[in-house]
């Protein structure tokens, strides 16, 4: 990892998400040396990243800690075409259907 702080090293590991894999904001937290509370302020981070113009960040991978997904009708379509695209099944609760198979970096 190149990022010297802890904000630098989320928004790294968060850009670096492979297709057809999914992680959870605790995921990204603990992988970017966090405390565990430090997972609660990781889309803050990334939010501010991508307004400052770091915009490949992939939203539809990072996940809810129950493997459910954030589906705002701003976003819905395109986040439900790029799981199929992705080979990510989602169950009629948003979950994420074989989610421990398809967690992790």
């Amino acid at each position: 990892m190149k990022g010297t702080t802890y904000g630098e090293r989320v928004v790294e590991i968060a850009r670096a998400i492979p297709a057809g894999r999914v992680v959870t904001y605790g995921d990204i937290c603990k992988a970017a040396g966090g405390a565990p509370m430090a997972a609660q302020g990781v889309s803050g981070i990334l939010g501010r990243a991508y307004e400052k113009g770091i915009t490949d960040i992939p939203w539809h991978r990072i996940v809810y800690a129950n493997g459910k997904v954030w589906l705002s009708e701003a976003y819905a379509a395109e986040r439900l075409r790029l799981y199929k695209k992705e080979g990510i099944a989602l169950d009629s609760k948003n979950r994420i259907v074989n989610f421990e198979d398809i967690r992790g970096f």
